[in-house]
């Protein structure tokens, strides 16, 4: 759709303020976004403290053990570790490998055992259900849960026994799953990895981690998990799955002034745990549909605006089908990204904008599912995150029934409710942090006020034009000059104000 040109007259409505001003000139500028987080979450029907009883709750609970409970294995022998950002407090996954004959690997995924401690309507598991995940904003990280458990009774944390459920995988050569398995055990964590570090040892840039070197054995694990890892990946690319490559910033703080926004990239560390992650939501979904139970699958359906992606493929010399097709789809964005590395992210953005948002939804026993057009995969249910995404807890539950043949925990009116709930939560966390994000970008381009930038054009429609900065990579507000432009032209544009409360960058087109 593009623009009409009258879309952006009148000034923006600014909401109703639930808590003092923030002065914009503030030098500590984490406790001004922090401040500024707290009102976005509260103006968009988030909680963002914990209150009082949750918190005495959670003081009152203890690690979970496998006491007097059957069919729990003992895993602990196997060389797990957790691979995660460097900062990373709640831990929820762990790996491990297994080399078997004829090119097979046996990866074993643990998950955090959330839902033994945290029971269905406790007022731990009320507050998690209000807002749905943790926030993550650029100074401050709103858990979903109590400290307590994320970052410690239910995180799989280093040299720890922690209770788990865990997804076992038989990966052939090719990439095909020959087997997969559903349990309890108890795990230890080995060893505390980070993404960066590993990839640059993986790359050959840097030895392996201390952390890394000293387990025996574990070098080669995760030399083997790297080859289960690209050859499930493979497969899936086989069968349409998108490869994008967004740019994500993180901020650098100096004490408590913000200084930069530090772009972050994908690595093959990353791979593995993305790749493991999607594997085992696949296992899961599978597993419920087995044994005749519903499952909250995350769903992407066929693009809202394919019609636009085969226009922005025409731009670049390469015509896609009239109709959605994902494997098409992914060769012309792998040809992008050979020809024209540097600009790639801004396409990747575009198509992501055009292909539409997720949601959760219910798939009831015997429906045909869905399906995650950019993932390529038919089953795919969140549940390898449960100290910060309420439905891979809710799925926790189902699965824990599911092993122990009990009744269904939720009524199927009461999954389809809580789907859509976590659905519109997950919307306005995302608005929230992105928000943020904003005003983190604004409090660095306050003082460029009137400079000249490169941008593409990532949203168009009647609520507003879009614009993405090329460096730094923030996006704003076309405020003037919008009239005929669409998602991916490129465009020069000058900043015309920022408002770092409200997180309002805008532009106008230059000339």
């Amino acid at each position: 759709m593009k623009t009409s040109g009258n879309h952006h007259r009148g000034a923006r409505k600014r909401p109703t303020r639930l808590m003092p001003p923030v002065n914009p000139n503030d030098k500590n500028h984490r406790l001004l976004l922090t401040r500024i987080a707290r009102q976005v979450m509260s103006e968009r029907g988030l909680q963002p403290d914990i209150p009082q009883n949750v918190m005495v709750e959670a003081d009152s609970y203890q690690v979970a053990t496998s006491a007097g409970k059957k069919g729990v294995q003992d895993l602990r022998h196997l060389l797990w570790c957790s691979i995660d950002n460097d900062d990373s407090r709640d831990l929820d996954q762990l790996s491990v490998a297994e080399e078997l004959p004829y090119g097979t690997i046996r990866v074993w995924v643990a998950i955090a055992d959330v839902s033994a401690l945290v029971k269905k309507k406790s007022a731990v598991d009320n507050y998690a259900r209000r807002n749905t995940a943790t926030v993550y904003t650029p100074a401050h990280i709103f858990p979903m849960l109590p400290e307590r458990l994320s970052t410690d009774l239910t995180s799989l944390n280093y040299h720890e026994d922690r209770m788990a459920m865990v997804v076992e995988m038989l990966v052939s050569a090719d990439g095909s799953l020959k087997g997969s398995k559903v349990y309890q055990a108890v795990v230890h964590n080995h060893a505390q990895l980070a993404y960066n570090s590993v990839a640059a040892w993986l790359d050959g840039q840097v030895p392996a981690p201390e952390a890394l070197s000293s387990v025996p054995g574990l070098e080669d694990n995760i030399r083997l998990q790297v080859r289960a890892a690209l050859a499930l990946k493979k497969v899936r690319f086989e069968n349409g799955a998108l490869d994008f490559q967004t740019i994500s910033t993180s901020p650098v703080f100096e004490g408590d002034q913000l200084v930069d926004l530090e772009e972050e990239y994908g690595n093959i560390a990353k791979e593995i745990i993305e790749n493991f992650m999607i594997a085992a939501n696949g296992v899961t979904a599978r597993f419920l549909a087995s044994k005749g139970f519903p499952s909250i699958r995350r769903v992407v359906e066929t693009p809202k605006r394919w019609e636009r992606i085969v226009e922005i493929a025409a731009e670049y010399n390469y015509t896609l089908p009239a109709v959605p097709n994902s494997k098409a789809l992914e060769l012309f964005l792998a040809k992008a990204k050979a020809e024209d590395p540097i600009r790639f992210p801004d396409l990747s953005l575009s198509v992501i904008k055009l292909l539409g948002a997720g949601e959760y939804m219910l798939l009831e026993p015997g429906e045909t599912a869905v399906g995650h057009f950019g993932l390529a995969v038919k089953d795919y249910a969140h549940s390898t995150a449960p100290n910060r995404r309420y439905p891979d807890l809710i799925t926790q539950r189902l699965v824990k029934a599911a092993l122990a043949g009990r009744v269904l925990p939720y009524s199927v009116d009461e999954l389809h409710k809580l789907a859509s709930h976590c659905t519109r939560q997950e919307d306005a966390i995302k608005k929230t942090e992105r928000q943020i994000e904003k005003s983190a970008a604004a409090i660095l381009l306050q003082s460029h006020v009137g400079e000249k930038f490169d941008s593409v054009v990532t949203g168009a429609s009647p609520k507003g034009t879009w614009v993405r900065l090329l460096k730094p990579p923030v996006e704003g507000r076309l405020t003037h000059g919008f009239a005929g432009l669409e998602v991916g032209d490129k465009v020069m544009v000058r900043l015309a104000s920022v408002d770092i409360e409200r997180g309002y960058i805008d532009f106008e087109r230059a000339r």
